[in-house]
């Protein structure tokens, strides 16, 4: 029984992609050759043997990491162009990056899935052509895996207007700390379990204002409990903020509050406030 297919590619990188990936294969009953015809060059591969099952997933294995390799950011960048015009040449490249990004460190779990929606794509081919044009079928017959590559576009777009939103709220908060004079001298702010307590400079607890009727700088960019923290430091505007570092750890409103106070921040995790209220956690 003799099963062929061809694979029809003017793109010379591809085509030694192709049969590099093809020589290495161990099966036997395999044969593979180049031939120029009218208009493509074209990688042709014959099968003798009666393992069609291994010869299908041999195949589209090869030919779903060469449509990864050589097509998938021009993909991206089309669904950017096609989807969202609208953002200027510089945000559609940096939503292309997050993209690659989200690409590069995706999980082992959803590479396979990634490619494995192209692999089912070729095998349902294969079974029933004996050639195909790549170009078109990147462009017509792989939609569940389009559909993959169009989310993680999606996700990366929300990210992009997230992160640039976050930018600009830093930016407001900045310079209105900027254009104000400071109203205390310094503010203790003790951080643990993610949870916030603030001192004056006489080590008494200041009252966080829990309305959001009176939060006046909150944006939708949020911080759960520690939103009013930072509405009461902007209230505060103290000239230096001693931060102690109960648990040690550096997170996502810390690294917030370092950018908005900038070098009135100052980071403790040893001093005697950080001692006793890590004492007072282990008595608790």
């Amino acid at each position: 029984m003799l099963k062929s297919f061809c694979i029809k590619t003017n793109n010379n990188r591809i085509i030694d992609y192709l049969l590099d990936e093809l020589e290495k294969v161990k099966l036997n009953g395999l044969y593979i050759s180049k031939l120029k015809f009218k208009i493509y060059n074209n990688v042709i591969v014959h099968y003798k043997g009666k393992d069609l099952d291994s010869f299908y997933n041999i195949l589209s294995n090869i030919l779903s990491s060469a449509i990864i390799n050589f097509y998938e950011k021009d993909i991206i960048r089309h669904i950017i162009n096609c989807n969202y015009f609208y953002f200027s040449d510089i945000e559609q490249r940096k939503i292309f990056d997050i993209a690659c990004e989200y690409l590069y460190n995706m999980s082992l779990e959803e590479s396979y899935m990634r490619k494995d929606s192209i692999m089912i794509s070729c095998i349902e081919y294969f079974a029933n052509n004996k050639f195909t044009i790549l170009d078109g079928f990147v462009n017509f017959r792989i939609s569940d895996y389009i559909k993959i590559i169009d989310y993680i576009v999606d996700y990366s777009v929300n990210k992009f207007v997230v992160d640039r939103e976050y930018t600009e709220f830093i930016e407001l908060l900045k310079c209105y700390i900027d254009s104000k004079e400071c109203c205390s001298s310094c503010v203790h702010l003790i951080y643990q379990n993610s949870e916030s307590v603030l001192l004056d400079e006489f080590k008494n607890v200041i009252e966080t204002e829990n309305s959001i009727l009176n939060s006046k700088y909150l944006s939708d960019i949020s911080f759960s409990s520690n939103d009013y923290t930072l509405n009461s430091l902007l209230n505060l505007l103290p000239e230096k903020v001693y931060i102690h570092l109960v648990d040690g750890i550096e997170d996502e409103f810390i690294n917030t509050l370092k950018l908005i106070f900038d070098d009135r921040v100052f980071i403790c995790n040893d001093c005697n406030i950080c001692k006793a209220y890590r004492l007072q956690k282990i008595h608790k």
